[in-house]
């Protein structure tokens, strides 16, 4: 397959040390030449691959030096699109490397669309749809655990697992039509009703053990959508300036300080949560006020977990007891803020109202409680420990809904068989869940979705 050559600008925009224009495509390192002038007037087609070139980028139209540059040559097949790739490292700035790209634009390169580089190491055969897509899981990881589960699937680590089951499925089908179509081979096993149940049932089994990991596997990935909730000045925003180890909210004795969401990442213990500093949830007659505890309403409806807390110093009121009712039926750790106060607070009352659920004191302003906390979450998710390192987690929503989709065809090829339906019926639904799994790395999947994958990335990638 045979693409035009594309272009984009693969660092972020801004001051910095260094920034790269990268080039890929047959006439990547042509084009370049046109506008690079080496040491001694070296070109680059005679430059080895895998290496690197100082030299000048000049304008050919005017003779002007526009940037002084180191040059990657990278030679194909051995690239990550499997095509000529160059990679221009110019200085950091907007200016200089904008130069540079118009440039190559006008010398015969075209702007690469949003994860085109991904994308055609895809169509290319260099790496399946789910390494793909982890790419830029592997770009937003918010924590070292997030990181290794995308580094993982981008080895091949879920595609390996998937193209495994699907062998099996395939095994199993070429059996059937084998028998279907020549009856007369004798020495061909005829494919039994028990001999499909068991295969059936261990595909069935092993696809139901890597759905039981999308739930850890979705937070690693997306993180865990955490309110903060509670009263006016019950110490949210101290805990949220705990939890991220920095002052990112105001916190004063004012109550109704926080008027509006207030969204940070945090990593704890390996789980990134996406934490959100809610408006106290009141009836107040100040409009901006109120506004942001509509907000907060509406977080509090969205989120994973809910941290709910309660002041230690002061007793326990309607608004309190409004706000257990808001978070039932959901997961909810329940945080005593302030005991470095005298107590007021009815801790028999709040273990009734809390359900359940955990309940943990802290004094933010003594540093006290956050360890055990940052244990509660870890616990209610991972049982404490992540085994990112040697298990297979499914994390993308695409690849979920696939598997669940696989795993209900199979079920109705263990409901066919149970019901002695013929072999070659049951087999349209094996044949189904061997497709399914296929759509997960690009093996059976429709161009359009491609289209719309790739075009979540980031410009450059």
């Amino acid at each position: 397959m045979e693409f035009d050559t594309i272009t984009a600008i693969s660092t972020p925009m801004g001051e910095g040390a260094i920034a790269i224009v990268r080039l890929s495509g047959e006439q990547a390192i042509d084009i370049t030449n046109k506008i690079f002038v080496g040491v001694g007037g070296k070109k680059l087609e005679d430059a080895a691959s895998h290496t690197i070139h100082y030299g000048k980028i000049i304008d050919p139209a005017t003779g002007d030096v526009i940037e002084e540059v180191m040059i990657s040559v990278m030679k194909a097949p051995k690239t990550f699109t499997r095509e000529n790739i160059v990679e221009i490292n110019c200085h950091g700035g907007l200016v200089s490397v904008n130069r540079v790209l118009q440039l190559v634009l006008r010398h015969g390169a075209r702007l690469a669309e949003p994860g085109e580089f991904t994308k055609r190491a895809f169509l290319n055969g260099r790496i399946d749809l789910s390494q793909a897509e982890a790419v830029m899981d592997l770009i937003r990881a918010k924590t070292d655990r997030a990181m290794n589960v995308a580094l993982g699937q981008m080895e091949g680590r879920l595609s390996n697992l998937i193209k495994k089951f699907r062998q099996e499925i395939l095994e199993v089908v070429a059996h059937v039509e084998v028998n279907i179509d020549y009856p007369e081979y004798d020495d061909v096993e005829e494919m039994s009703h028990k001999m499909l149940s068991e295969k059936a049932k261990y595909i069935r089994d092993e696809l139901k053990k890597l759905l039981q990991t999308a739930q850890q596997g979705k937070i690693l990935r997306e993180g865990l959508s955490t309110a903060i909730v509670g009263r006016p000045n019950v110490g949210k925003s101290s805990l949220l300036n705990s939890l991220v180890q920095e002052n990112k909210a105001i916190v004063t004795d004012i109550p109704g300080t926080t008027r509006d969401v207030i969204e940070e990442y945090v990593n704890v213990r390996g789980v990134p949560l996406r934490l959100v500093d809610t408006a106290g949830i009141r009836e107040t007659e100040d409009i901006v006020e109120r506004i942001g505890v509509e907000r907060s309403r509406k977080v509090l409806n969205e989120a994973d977990l809910i941290l709910l807390v309660l002041n230690y110093a002061d007793d326990l009121t309607k608004e309190d007891e409004q706000l257990f009712e808001a978070v039932n039926g959901m997961d909810v750790i329940v945080i005593i803020n302030k005991t470095d106060l005298p107590q007021k607070i009815n801790l028999e009352k709040v273990n009734e109202l809390a359900a359940g659920h955990k309940v943990i004191t802290t004094s933010l302003l003594e540093e006290k409680g956050i360890d055990d906390l940052e244990e509660s979450i870890s616990l209610m998710y991972f049982q404490g420990t992540i085994e990112a390192s040697d298990m297979t987690y499914i994390s993308n929503s695409r690849h979920i809904a696939l598997i669940g989709q696989a795993l209900d065809a199979i079920e109705e090829v263990l409901n066919g068989i149970d019901m002695g339906t013929p072999i070659d019926i049951i087999q349209i639904d094996l044949t189904r869940t061997w497709e399914l799994l296929g759509e997960i790395i690009g093996d059976t999947v429709q161009e359009s979705l491609i289209n719309q994958l790739f075009s979540q990335f980031c410009l450059g990638k």
